[in-house]
């Protein structure tokens, strides 16, 4: 088992909000695409991380959106659609949602929002 599996989400949270305000993202953006990943409200996203949920709890707790499988690209070296842990490949779509708001992606793109055509 990883040792990030029983880390608390709440350690990691922070830092995840101090990468996306050094690139003028939010907190709010933040919660926006982790509720999207999770099926969390807001009360369920803050009892997480209030509570000291591991990521393992976390995820286990979580209804995971049917579009995640849409999540592809590299993260920390290694392509998410080819992780064979599901949990750890849940941990690593967070992961990426994350890298992409900081690399500046719209919201649409991040929450993987179909185009509609006119």
């Amino acid at each position: 088992m990883s040792r990030i599996f029983g880390m608390p989400v709440s350690t990691v949270y922070p830092l995840y909000v101090a990468k996306l305000e050094r690139k003028g993202r939010t907190r709010e953006e933040l919660d926006e695409v982790t509720r999207w990943l999770t099926g969390f409200d807001d009360a369920q996203l803050r009892h997480h991380l209030e509570s000291g949920s591991t990521f393992a709890e976390f995820f286990d707790a979580a209804t995971l959106n049917p579009a995640a499988g849409l999540i592809t690209g590299v993260i920390c070296g290694i392509r998410v659609e080819e992780i064979d842990d599901p949990l750890m490949q849940k941990i690593r779509y967070l992961d990426k949602l994350v890298d992409e708001l900081y690399k500046g992606k719209s919201m649409d793109k991040v929450l993987r929002t179909p185009v509609v055509p006119a």
